[in-house]
């Protein structure tokens, strides 16, 4: 069920995270990242693990895993290199391409913000991609803010008439930070409880709730 703290306010533009909102790269993630712990030398994570993990910002599990600042470039940079190659194998979330098909239809404008690739996202999206209008990929793991507000620039909107939708905490961190609303998703990395704590906008618990909230 969508949770609305308050009344949407006539939102221009929605610009999604894409790993964990837009697709289910998570079971992926999981499946690589033991061994990039062994090439970046950082703690591995035990199966036992994982669930608290997902309770946990994206601060708090570098920490955690013991992973210094400096080595935080060259994993992530590691990692959008392994999901280039793992790309075609990538898929959306059930509703996904429906709801971005139906956003299109009202006429909202549609973004990609995301720490990805834009070719990977791209190849991912597929034809329900022609619905996205903005990419701005490819950002730091906590550069998402001034991503954010390039794609509202670029679009001629007021970041407070911009939705931002994500799956994790630094994502409600970087839409506070760029001025915009947050969505957010509660099937994606991390966990329900962890993301109503941030106090989003919205917080939706299937893709077409997204519509109900935005198009309507």
């Amino acid at each position: 069920m969508s949770v609305t703290r308050a009344k949407a306010p006539p939102y221009r533009i929605v610009a999604f995270d894409f790993d964990g909102t837009l697709a289910d790269t998570f079971p992926w993630f999981c499946s690589v990242l033991n061994g990039v712990a062994d090439r970046y030398r950082f703690r591995r994570v035990e199966t036992h693990e994982v669930e608290r993990l997902r309770r946990m910002s994206a601060r708090a599990i570098i920490a955690d895993l013991g992973i210094p600042a400096w080595k935080v470039p060259l994993i992530a940079r590691h990692m959008r290199a392994l999901a280039a190659r793992d790309a075609d194998a990538i898929r959306l979330f059930p509703g996904v391409p429906e709801m971005l098909g139906a956003l299109d239809a009202a006429g909202v404008r549609l973004a990609v913000v995301s720490s990805n690739g834009e070719a990977t996202v791209r190849r991912a999206l597929g034809e329900p991609g022609g619905s996205i209008r903005h990419y701005a990929c490819g950002a730091a793991l906590f550069g998402k803010a001034r991503h954010l507000r390039a794609v509202a620039r670029e679009a001629g909107v007021a970041p407070g008439r911009m939705l931002a939708v994500g799956d994790e905490i630094r994502d409600a961190e970087a839409a506070a930070k760029a001025g915009c609303a947050f969505g957010a998703v509660a099937w994606g990395y991390t966990e329900r409880a962890a993301l109503s704590a941030k106090a989003p906008a919205h917080l939706f618990g299937e893709p077409g709730e997204i519509v109900e909230a935005v198009a309507y």
